[in-house]
């Protein structure tokens, strides 16, 4: 999804809105930031009619005149630095709001869209794409305003003293329009491009670093180095490229800046040399003035050029963060969805027909029933489908066709945080967040007791590695726990799933990382746990689901076969081969 620059600008626009009275504020203090800036040439040019006066020079009216300058560049500095803080104000919570609306709109896209973009490309943009912006709209705060008014201010001036001088100004000024607007137009979509090759440094970087213990075991260090040169190296390509084009505005209007500083000393010479009549004749210390309003008038279009160039990468990097923000958000919980509460736990499958994508087929008439209380096991090679089922189960996914119930309720007509809070999960990969121990376990039940925490730990037989720790339950762990063990990490998973205590369960290959001692202990707590819930139960080592009432054995996303684990022995079968690989001698 692409954004055009009116777009963006008027999504920022849109952004701004709600700051309308500070802005009110910036643009006040603009003004009299301008009107003090233009005032002291005004005092300056009638102190060198004084001095070179042929009357004498008035020492007296001199100090006046120098203490109203010093006056008004005083008052000009203090409007300068509210200006500022008030645009610092606005700009940092313009960037709090589309962060916290980028982040709020993440929470809630469907999971099709995270695993179809890299993360590292996703946190690039809510991060490094939005401090680019950042720092464009502030550059744009702080010299857009004051710029266009001096513009004005030193123009108006400039016709009320002299306005041959002003007509040359106002002909020769187009050109630095001109120039500007050419090359900043040509800007914008190099921007953008090195913006999104950052955006791939940044996803690379993440995966590298999430990884490392990987990229060290296989040795691909300079694989991953060659490839990283590549991808710096085109960044660095398309970051000058644009930098070097954005670059020649400013010298090419400072270029014709300066000839409309030279017209106005050459037009303003030849007028005092040849005595030009009233009311077009002026002094020499109005020329002065002229000459200086002449600087001021050229400057903020330099600044100005700056701020366009610098915009067209605010533009490009807000361009990419909207593009996330416009992503269709997962299909909203129907105003009449249900609240599904203390589910018995039946399941029914009804012909659900489900694929990633259009063109590879994964999922096809899917029928199951499941009944209250059944352990239900599912097996099978690599990609057969079985995690699909569980992301089906959840909702992160919903079916292209059929229908999935819970206790004889379609999970279309519930809402999703109920039907999410009636499961109870334990993926093989974990994940633990930036805290204490007890905070990760109290994610499961966040108003449990300390007893009922110590006894859930006590169950996953997780409590004496945790009193072990520094400071037990109090203990920081690191970002996804990556000062503790895989197996420690886990059975941290499995506690939050016995406090929890949820009426069904998935457990999704939940003790593959845990010793075999261990995993003895803890499937006889899921034992326990298990009884009277429904569980599904997705499972590599076979020997860990012989128990389960019924064995789904899915290939290709279908089921092949199904029945009890003696049964499926029986009929010699894909289970049958499945179960002697692993335990023939």
């Amino acid at each position: 999804m692409s954004t055009s620059r009116k777009s963006v600008l008027r999504r920022i626009f849109k952004q701004l809105k709600r700051y309308k009275l500070w802005i009110a504020a910036t643009i006040f203090f603009a003004i009299i930031t301008v009107a003090g800036t233009l005032a002291v040439p005004i005092f300056f040019g009638q102190i060198v009619d004084l001095i070179i006066d042929g009357g004498g020079t008035d020492f007296k009216a001199i100090i006046n005149k120098i203490i109203i300058i010093a006056a008004v560049i005083g008052v000009t500095c203090l409007a300068q630095w509210l200006m500022s803080e008030i645009n610092n104000r606005i700009t940092y919570n313009v960037v709090k709001d589309i962060r916290e609306e980028a982040f709020s709109h993440i929470q809630r896209l469907p999971l099709r869209f995270i695993d179809a973009h890299s993360q590292g490309d996703i946190v690039g943009r809510v991060i490094a794409d939005v401090d680019q912006f950042a720092d464009g709209l502030l550059m744009g705060f702080t010299q857009l305003f004051t710029g266009v008014l001096t513009i004005l201010g030193t123009l108006v001036l400039m016709l009320i003293i002299n306005w041959i001088i002003a007509l040359v100004v106002v002909v020769i000024t187009p050109l630095s329009l001109f120039v500007a607007k050419f090359i900043a137009s040509r800007t914008y979509d190099m921007f953008k491009k090195t913006s999104e090759v950052r955006g791939e440094q940044t996803a690379f970087i993440d995966e590298m670093i999430g990884n490392l213990k990987v990229v060290q075991a296989f040795s691909h260090e300079d694989e991953n180095l060659e490839k990283f040169d590549e991808i710096n190296g085109r960044l660095t390509k398309k970051s000058l490229k644009s930098i070097f084009f954005s670059s020649l505005v400013n010298p090419s209007t400072r270029f014709i800046n300066s000839i409309v500083y030279a017209a106005v000393a050459l037009t303003g010479a030849l007028m005092l040399v040849l005595n030009t009549p009233l009311p077009l004749a002026f002094s020499v210390g109005v020329l002065t003035s002229l000459l200086s309003y002449a600087n001021q008038y050229t400057k903020p279009f330099n600044e100005i050029s700056g701020v366009v160039t610098e915009l067209q990468n605010a533009l490009a990097c807000a361009g990419r963060i909207y593009e996330v923000i416009d992503e269709p958000t997962e299909l909203p919980d129907s105003p009449k969805a249900e609240i599904l509460e203390n589910a018995n736990g039946s399941v029914d499958f009804d012909r659900v027909y489900f694929s990633y994508t259009a063109d590879r087929k994964l999922i096809e008439d899917f029928n199951l029933s499941v009944k209250a209380g059944q352990r239900i096991a599912i097996v099978g090679p690599t990609g057969c489908g079985k995690t699909t089922l569980i992301n089906l189960l959840m909702r992160f996914y919903d079916p292209v066709s059929g229908n999935i119930s819970v206790d004889g309720k379609k999970i279309t007509g519930v809402t999703r945080k109920s039907l999410r809070s009636n499961y109870g999960m334990v993926l093989q990969d974990t994940w633990l967040k930036n805290g204490t121990v007890r905070e990760n376990i109290l994610l499961g039940k966040p108003g449990a007791t300390e007893e009922e925490m110590i006894a859930a730990a006590k169950a996953s037989h997780s409590h004496n590695f945790i009193m072990q720790l520094p400071l037990g339950y109090d203990t920081v762990i690191a970002e996804d726990g990556g000062n503790l063990s895989q197996g420690q990490k886990q059975l941290l998973c499995i506690t939050r799933i016995m406090l929890s205590l949820p009426p069904m369960l998935i457990l999704d290959e939940a003790t593959s990382s845990i010793d075999t001692r261990t995993e003895r202990r803890i499937q006889d707590a899921f034992a326990k746990l298990m009884s009277g819930r429904t569980s599904f139960i997705v499972a590599h080592r076979l020997s860990t689901i012989q128990e389960a009432d019924l064995i789904l054995v899915m290939k290709d996303g279908a089921v092949i076969e199904k029945g009890t684990h003696a049964e499926l022995l029986k009929q010699g079968g894909f289970y049958y081969t499945l179960y002697n690989s692993q335990f023939a001698i």
